[in-house]
């Protein structure tokens, strides 16, 4: 026996240590490290941070160099005026060789390269945003979705203390049997609440599993990884409605929005100026060699440096540029109403949320009395029914009030703390 036991013990013992306790802080690291959608969003972040450069702007010069060698077999048949000098052969070998190096820079364009610079950073500014956000919604994710563990452990506790009223009621009638004071109809009820309840806990179990799932897909982590989380649903009562609204600017996407009309602006500037002319230097150095085994010219060579001024004045394109300017425009309108859409929603968003959280709120109290009440009534019920003063009406009616109790507490605990966690995501709160 002392050897079973010790097995027992050794096993159990390997269990615990092979699960892994989660806090909070610990999933939101692991979340952040591995999620998918925010690796997406810092791949598009770091996209934005390479193309923000003045070469890609075209503010930097550009140097190209251009060879040519071409080998060349050809019929001549030339004729002059001095017959002598008439030539005509067939298969004659020639050469043409042609190397050059072209340097060029942009003088002016109408400062659309300006333009294009600080629209390369605000594509980069507003990229980090959309990260910011991104970050916010998988810190909310995983934070509700570990309460929601939370929640339901604490009301599997509700669903074993019913359980262990309806085994100790039946307890108390199959000894009042034994000294014939209970009668079979009361003990089959007593075995089919308790059964019903136990049933009650097979599915409370089945439901605390599907959202340690659900937490570890936003972890990225395997679904069946043992895990184990022992904590409490703690709510942080001082947040205001005004300060909150008053920090809504701070949101990532409200910023993103106000990002994207100065980028639309920028945009609307580069189409201005593709009407203006552009002027462009130009310098480099070229080699020229042309050889040939007969012919009036068996050799001719140049080289030497260059410079020049080229210069581009578009004068009619079909009216694209204009219409490209009025697109832009109208983008740009866009994007305004776009962010009052944005700061619109969030402060719905924030009210509706606030509301929510103050009226858990007002009924947290009330209902953790109410909680303690129905234990004690229970109690009490049970003692009398223990020795003969209350029915098994008295004690269903006085478990049933403790078993609602339990679960409109935590329900309450669990409303408070996710619009919390919103109110914190809208404001950009959420932390480690």
């Amino acid at each position: 026996m002392k050897k079973w036991l010790l097995v027992v013990c050794i096993v159990a013992a390997a269990q615990v240590k092979a699960q892994q306790k989660l806090s909070l802080s610990d999933a939101i690291a692991i979340a952040l490290k591995n999620s998918y959608d925010v690796e997406l969003v810092r791949n598009q972040l770091s996209i934005s941070t390479i193309n923000n450069n003045p070469g890609v702007a075209g503010a930097l010069p550009t140097v190209n160099l251009t060879a040519s060698d071409n080998e060349q077999v050809i019929s001549i048949n030339q004729k002059f005026p001095d017959a002598t000098r008439n030539t005509e052969r067939n298969n004659v070998g020639s050469n043409i060789l042609s190397v050059g190096v072209t340097g060029s820079i942009l003088l002016y364009n109408g400062n659309r390269v300006v333009a294009t610079q600080k629209r390369l950073a605000q594509l980069q500014q507003l990229n980090t945003n959309v990260l910011n956000a991104q970050l916010q919604n998988t810190m909310a994710t995983v934070a509700v979705r570990y309460y929601e563990i939370v929640r339901q452990q604490e009301l599997l506790k509700t669903i074993q203390k019913s359980i262990a009223v309806f085994q100790k009621r039946l307890d108390v009638l199959e000894a009042r049997k034994e000294a014939g004071l209970a009668n079979n109809a009361d003990i089959y009820q007593a075995k089919l609440d308790l059964n019903g309840q136990k049933q009650a806990l097979e599915t409370q179990y089945l439901i605390i599993k599907q959202s340690k799932a659900d937490l570890l897909q936003s972890m990225v982590q395997a679904p069946d990884s043992a895990i184990v989380i022992d904590d409490k649903i703690s709510i942080d009562q001082s947040l205001a409605l005004e300060s909150i609204k008053n920090a809504l600017p701070t949101n990532p996407q409200y910023i993103a929005a106000a990002t994207q009309i100065s980028i639309n602006q920028l945009i609307e500037k580069e189409t201005a100026a593709l009407r203006t002319p552009t002027l462009r230097a130009t310098t480099g150095f070229n080699i020229s060699s042309n050889k040939s085994a007969a012919g009036f010219i068996l050799l001719n060579q140049s080289y030497g440096p260059f410079v020049g001024i080229n210069l581009s004045v578009p004068i009619y394109n079909g009216s694209v540029f204009k219409r490209q300017s009025q697109v832009a425009a109208i983008n740009t309108r866009s994007a305004k109403l776009q962010q009052e859409t944005v700061a619109l929603n969030l402060e719905t968003s924030a009210v509706k949320t606030f509301n929510a959280y103050s009226n858990a709120l007002a009924q947290l109290q009330t209902e953790k009395d109410n909680y303690a009440l129905s234990g004690q009534l229970l109690d009490l019920v049970m003692q009398k029914f223990e020795l003969a003063q209350a029915t098994i009406i008295d004690v269903r009616q006085a478990q049933q009030s403790f078993e609602n109790a339990g679960y409109r507490l935590v329900n309450l605990e669990y409303t408070a703390k996710i619009a919390e966690i919103e109110l914190n995501r809208l404001v950009s709160k959420l932390a480690l």
